[in-house]
C-alpha cells in the first residue's frame, strides 16, 4: 500500500504541469482552427501560439483556484495550496531518539 500512496503523491506533483501541457495543446488546436481563416501564415502562427498560451494560463489559474479552495484535493494529491509538493520530513532511522547503550 505504501507504493500506491507514493504513486499518487508523484501523480499529484506532476498533475499541474500535465494540466498546463494539455490545456496549451487544446488551445493551440482551437487557435489553429481559427488561424485557418487568416490569410497571412505568420499571423496564423501567432494566433495559434497565443491561443495555446491563453488556454494554458487560464487552466493554471483555474487549477490553482481549485487547490486553494479544496483542502481535500490538496491532501489527496499531497500538495500545498500553491501546487508545490507537500514534503513531510520523516525521522531519520539512523538517529533514533532512544539510543541503545
Amino acid at each position: 500500500m505504501r507504493w500506491v500512496r507514493l504513486l499518487f503523491r508523484i501523480f499529484g506533483w506532476l498533475l499541474t504541469p500535465f494540466l498546463a501541457l494539455a490545456a496549451s495543446f487544446f488551445g493551440a488546436v482551437v487557435g489553429a482552427l481559427v488561424a485557418m481563416r487568416v490569410h497571412d501564415p505568420r499571423m496564423g502562427i501567432v494566433v495559434t501560439a497565443a491561443a495555446g498560451a491563453l488556454a494554458c494560463f487560464l487552466a493554471i489559474l483555474l487549477w490553482l483556484r481549485v487547490l486553494r479552495r479544496s483542502r481535500h484535493v490538496r491532501e489527496v494529491l499531497a500538495v500545498q495550496s500553491d501546487g508545490t509538493p507537500d514534503i513531510v520530513t520523516a525521522p531519520n532511522p539512523v538517529e533514533s531518539p532512544n539510543p541503545v547503550r
